[in-house]
């Protein structure tokens, strides 16, 4: 059945290239109708040419029949052309294809003479029957105006058989035939039988004016369909008609449309016994790797299988790495899952911490809430940045941003952060993160972020294996702090001494605050030692 398009497809294709065929046909035809149309044409015209000239020989005007005779009869010796010259009355005066002096018959085409008379202007006959020459003839008719003499005609006659030399010099092939036709649908010249001459047309009637590209027409004895191409003749009126057997025509696209028929046939039959002996090969192996794909849907080991037909083996081969990858995938899962226990072990142990020393410095259960709020959605910040960054750990710039974000000015000149690139270890973010914040809260009840004027200067630098952040700032008029500790001064004192190892010195100068944290990278770094002392609760 996948056959069939292409065969269809092949079918569409070959009818446009018949039709292709057929307009390089057309065209070809068409150019040869007009040649033999325009060599008509030339004959014609230059048998008028040769009457002109002939008419000023001035043994005819002075009427001296002998010498004129001998004049055209040198004149015209090798072309196959005669000249005849009529009185008023239509009588022959002389004609070349006979001795002068001989009694000359009446002409056999007085139609046309009279007709050059009555309009004064060079007539082309149609074919006529000359008995005088006892063929088939065509004349050039040119009357002659004397001034003190009667009016006289000039003819000169050719032999139609003459004309067939333009038909054969064309050399037509497939069943193409090329006829002369006149005005009347007698033949003048024919490729196709001689004998035709003078005879009409057998594919008349046919329409008067030049035909582009095919036309039909039927043959009266025996039915057949002809192509035909017509030219008509801008001179003298005759057509120049190519014609051809539709059948002969279509012969090239018929043995075409059979071969492929016969092509597609022969095609398939080999596709289905192909396909036949291809599927008794496919359907085991194929069975086989259904049973493994329900073995690695339940969890069962897969073995790779050889197999003779290579997408197959490639099948059997990607399953059994599936079953592979599975069991690994399996495996990382429950490592995953007991490091998101552990984790969420270390959240509660925080989340508790947090809670117990707000509860302590709390004055009421508003106050409470409050503070305990922020907090958690400061570690809940940090939070995000340690699934975020996951085993490479957190950058410490961001995790600045992220706790100072919240409570820092719309004026971006009231904050300055700076510092090199560096990564925390997520337990290591997680502890800073809490006490960021815990300043960042303090900045914004009492120092930098309190007033419009304060603002703070956020840095961090690395000197000999320590990371010192320094917490600096600056507030125009500094107004009492009370010495309570509360439980930011817990989290920058114990938790990051207990938890990093930090040295933590604060200074409280008279334009703001200064808190600088020193800590040992080793404490900070991703892939360092671990972290040491367990959390404890405070």
């Amino acid at each position: 059945m996948t056959l069939l398009p292409a065969i269809g497809v092949s079918l569409v294709l070959l009818e446009r290239n018949n039709e292709a065929q057929r307009e390089v046909l057309t065209t070809l035809a068409e150019a040869t109708a007009g040649s033999i149309a325009e060599g008509v044409d030339r004959e014609l015209i230059s048998m008028v040419t040769t009457l002109r000239v002939l008419s000023t020989t001035p043994s005819l005007t002075e009427g001296d029949i002998k010498d004129f005779y001998e004049r055209a009869q040198s004149a015209l010796a090798g072309t196959g052309a005669y000249l005849v010259l009529l009185d008023e009355k239509l009588n022959q005066l002389m004609n070349t294809r006979v001795p002068l002096g001989e009694e000359l018959p009446a002409i056999s085409d007085p139609g046309s003479a009279s007709h050059a008379f009555k309009t004064r202007g060079t007539v082309i006959s149609d074919i006529v029957y000359d008995e005088t020459a006892e063929n088939w003839v065509f004349n050039v008719i040119l009357p002659l105006g004397t001034e003190n003499g009667p009016p006289r005609l000039l003819i000169m006659t050719r032999n139609a058989e003459d004309l067939s030399r333009a038909l054969s010099e064309q050399n037509l092939r497939g069943g193409w035939n090329a006829s002369i036709i006149d005005s009347k649908g007698d033949v003048v010249a024919s490729t196709f039988m001689s004998s035709n001459i003078g005879k009409p047309f057998f594919l008349l009637p046919v329409d008067g004016q030049s035909r582009t590209g095919f036309g039909e027409a039927n043959s009266g004895a025996d039915k057949q369909s002809y192509e035909t191409i017509i030219k008509e003749s801008n001179y003298s009126g005759w057509k120049a008609v190519l014609w051809a057997p539709t059948a002969k025509v279509e012969a090239p696209m018929r043995r075409s449309l059979r071969a492929l028929v016969l092509g597609g046939l022969i095609v398939l039959a080999i596709g289905a016994g192909a396909a036949w002996l291809l599927g008794r090969q496919v359907a085991k192996p194929v069975r086989r790797l259904a049973r493994d794909a329900r073995r690695l849907g339940a969890g069962e080991p897969v073995t790779a299988m050889p197999y003779q037909i290579a997408e197959v083996a490639t099948v059997s081969s990607a399953l059994a790495e599936a079953a592979v990858d599975r069991k690994r995938a399996e495996n990382e899962i429950r490592l995953l899952m007991r490091e998101v226990a552990h984790r969420a072990k270390n959240q509660l142990t925080v989340v508790a911490s947090i809670a117990k020393q707000s509860a302590r410095n709390a004055r009421s259960f508003t106050a409470f809430q409050d503070s305990f709020q922020k907090r958690i959605h400061g570690l809940a910040r940090s939070t995000d940045l340690l699934i975020a960054g996951g085993a490479a750990g957190v950058e410490l710039r961001e995790l600045l941003t992220a706790q100072v974000e919240p409570f820092k000015p719309d004026d971006p000149k009231r904050m300055e952060l700076s510092g090199p690139a560096f990564r925390l270890s997520n337990q290591a973010a997680q502890t800073i993160g809490l006490a960021v914040h815990e300043l960042a809260t303090n900045a914004s009840k009492y120092g930098a972020f309190a007033s419009h004027e304060g603002r703070l200067s956020l840095s961090w630098r690395i000197k000999d294996d320590v990371l010192e952040i320094i917490w600096r700032e600056y507030v125009p008029r500094l107004g009492r702090r009370s010495r309570k500790r509360g439980f930011g001064t817990e989290i920058i004192e114990r938790m990051l001494g207990g938890m990093l190892d930090a040295e933590i010195s604060r200074i409280f100068h008279r334009n703001g605050l200064e808190c600088v944290i020193s800590i040992p990278i080793g404490r900070l770094l991703p892939d360092g030692p671990e972290q040491g002392a367990a959390l404890r609760e405070y």
